[in-house]
């Protein structure tokens, strides 16, 4: 928390304070920021489930902005397959101006509305889109969702100015009023923050109705690394009880499937763990409890 003195000097422009009150205006509008995206949660939740019906039914996610909010986006969108097991090719990332490969992002791409049309037109029927824009004037971020939206796509719109033009042409828009920013029209700032939390709960929120959680775990995971592999493991020995041995020879076993290696070191064979985990819809929580009671009337 600010010392009094500190509050009185945040009205001053940030690079007029001390070194000390700069830092603690940044962290200040940081938390400021973060605050203001529980005011959204039940849009966040409304947009979890079209995520979660989109994904399960096959169909793909496309992640689209510019800019700052082109990076968060960008970040949201290349960690959900690795951490619940979501098939690659069901997520799309659509930057304006491309991904950028050398560290260099120019400006002018978020204008080209062309780009952004032809994008949104290589969406598919039942593929969801999440535009992002703290503006939500943004003339990619807007062509983007408005042709999306024509074309029957659902379309989720994060802005961080409410009753923008971008989230009025939205299915479930998301509202994020960040205060002004310590360093004017920085959208990296504040504004970025909010966008990163508010995406962040929609890719987990989504996960866990997906099945891909089971006690706080991350059940789905790929374990496509050695770290990985070992945190499979654990979390194969965490739900069931059984050795680090045992674990790892159920993970080699399932092709670390660590959903089905859960099932093998529970007992199951390897083809009925998959016939249960596909009935199942990929529940490992249904699986288990469905064991349980097999096994008890079993006895």
């Amino acid at each position: 928390m600010l010392r009094k003195d500190q509050q009185e000097s945040i009205g001053q422009p940030i690079d007029a304070l001390t070194r000390g009150d700069a830092l603690s205006a940044m962290l200040a509008s940081q938390l400021a920021a973060v605050a203001i995206v529980s005011q959204a949660q039940a849009e966040i939740d409304c947009a979890a489930d079209h995520l979660a019906a989109a994904l399960s039914a096959g169909k793909t996610l496309v992640y689209a902005a510019a800019g700052s909010s082109g990076l968060m986006a960008l970040a949201d969108a290349c960690e959900f397959p690795g951490t619940f097991g979501v098939a690659t090719h069901q997520i799309r990332i659509c930057m304006a101006g491309g991904v950028p490969t050398d560290g260099v992002m120019p400006g002018d791409t978020e204008d080209n509305v062309h780009d952004a049309i032809a994008a949104a037109g290589e969406m598919s029927p039942g593929d969801t889109a999440i535009v992002v824009s703290a503006s939500g004037t943004t003339p990619y971020a807007c062509a983007f969702a408005e042709t999306a939206s024509a074309q029957g796509n659902t379309v989720i719109a994060i802005a961080n100015v409410a009753g923008s033009r971008l989230l009025e042409v939205a299915d479930v828009a998301i509202a994020l009023a960040t205060d002004a920013e310590v360093i004017g029209g920085s959208t990296r700032l504040g504004a970025g923050t909010a966008q990163k939390v508010a995406l962040n709960m929609i890719s987990t929120q989504a996960g866990i109705l997906l099945g891909h959680v089971h006690d706080g775990l991350m059940v789905n995971v790929v374990p496509d690394n050695i770290k990985l592999r070992k945190r499979a493991s654990r979390i194969v020995t965490q739900i069931t009880g059984v050795t680090e041995d045992i674990a790892e020879l159920a993970l080699i076993q399932s092709g670390y499937s660590t959903k089905l290696a859960v099932l093998i070191a529970s007992g199951l064979d390897i083809e009925p763990a998959r016939d249960r985990l596909e009935s199942a819809r990929g529940c490992l929580r249904e699986c288990l409890t469905g064991q349980k009671a097999e096994t008890t009337r079993s006895n």
